[in-house]
């Protein structure tokens, strides 16, 4: 006996649905199988390709596999679409500040945004591929130094910076970033003597849903916290080495609203590798040493793989770019080429870099 089965548009439709869910859920479990790949095998696989640059970078956007954005000293700005195999390159001047240094910039669908160090802080906004360009914020105080920016959505961004009149320096956007308001510091916590931060990487802020966390250094190594996108914050200690003028931390990622990391240490002493790691799983409310005593050293930029549960994790700094495929507990270093900061694509096989006068695309 032969069986026909005979669909209804009804049934057909019930189909594709669970088909296309079938194959959704197999193609995540795919992904996220592959992420995690042990430090031997990372150390075997794992490939950098150098595109020479005309410029110190800080500042990179790392969109996918084919597509990076960056911003660098000298108002330079570019971007590839080709995975490399092409650049656009150009720069960005400006009376008010001539000798721009891009160290913060960020994409969102239809704008890309780089922001300078240094007063008057300005930020740029390109809707045009960087044809055109325009100062959505400028801000005078002597003491303006702006070191990192990015969006939870299109429309809702943040930035943050070194602390004027006794708080850190927080401006937020909820039109996309057309429009920048500063918060006040009667609503901020108090930055503590000699605290700020360092515009290493554009990693001072990460974001996961509705939470922020901004990290310091200098007099103080400290986590801020917002649950609501900026409107409350909150401020927690860590043991990451403080007090020095080049100490704390540099560079925080989280992979959910609970799994954090935090990175940096002693930038005049970078083979230091006590209290200059830390994590956290309840958000950012207690932070413990991880790999005390153990390389890598001094970091200047980290960041989970997705798809990986909170186990892959890259970092990069002079010293070089380390790997770890336990949650930080332990490290290998896969090569000594110095880079400032790392971007991870999402498909978590891929990622860009970033250093002095170099891009660098990393595979696995």
């Amino acid at each position: 006996m032969i069986a026909i089965l005979v669909f209804t548009k009804k049934t057909m439709k019930i189909f594709y649905l669970f088909l296309s869910s079938v194959l959704f859920f197999l193609s995540c479990e795919t992904a996220k199988k592959t992420s995690i790949l042990t430090t031997q095998a990372m150390k075997e696989q794992v490939q950098i390709k150098t595109f020479p640059m005309n410029c110190s970078i800080r500042a990179i956007e790392a969109i996918d596999t084919n597509t990076m954005w960056f911003g660098g000293s000298k108002g330079q700005y570019g971007y590839t679409e080709d995975g490399g195999t092409t650049w656009v390159i150009d720069s960005i001047q400006n009376s008010k500040n001539p000798n721009l240094e891009f160290r913060g910039i960020v994409k969102t669908t239809n704008a890309v945004f780089l922001f300078a160090i240094g007063s008057p802080a300005l930020l740029f906004k390109t809707t045009d591929h960087g044809n055109s360009w325009s100062v959505v914020y400028e801000e005078n105080h002597s003491d303006a130094f702006y070191d990192a920016i990015a969006f939870w959505d299109d429309l809702n961004g943040i930035a943050m910076g070194d602390p004027t009149d006794g708080c850190l320096s927080i401006i937020l956007t909820e039109d996309g970033g057309n429009n920048w308001t500063k918060i006040p510091c009667t609503q901020l916590p108090p930055s503590a003597e000699k605290e700020a931060a360092f515009a290493a990487s554009n990693s001072n802020i990460a974001l996961a849903e509705n939470n922020a966390w901004i990290v310091s250094g200098g007099g103080k190594a400290r986590v801020f916290h917002s649950p609501d996108r900026g409107e409350t914050w909150e401020v927690f200690d860590t043991p990451i080495i403080q007090g020095g003028k080049m100490t704390g931390i540099f560079t925080t990622h989280f992979y959910d609203e609970k799994r954090g990391i935090i990175f940096g240490g002693d930038w005049e002493n970078q083979d230091q590798n006590t209290q200059n790691k830390a994590s956290t799983n309840d958000g950012g409310k207690t932070w413990n040493l991880i790999a005390d005593g153990q390389q890598p050293g001094y970091q200047s930029s980290v960041q989970y793989v997705p798809h990986s549960k909170g186990q892959a994790i890259f970092t990069a700094g002079i010293p070089g770019i380390s790997y770890s495929a336990d949650g930080g507990d332990h490290w290998i270093t896969l090569c000594d080429s110095s880079f400032y900061t790392i971007g991870i694509c999402n498909t978590g096989r891929n990622a860009w870099l970033a250093g002095n006068n170099k891009i660098g695309k990393m595979t696995w």
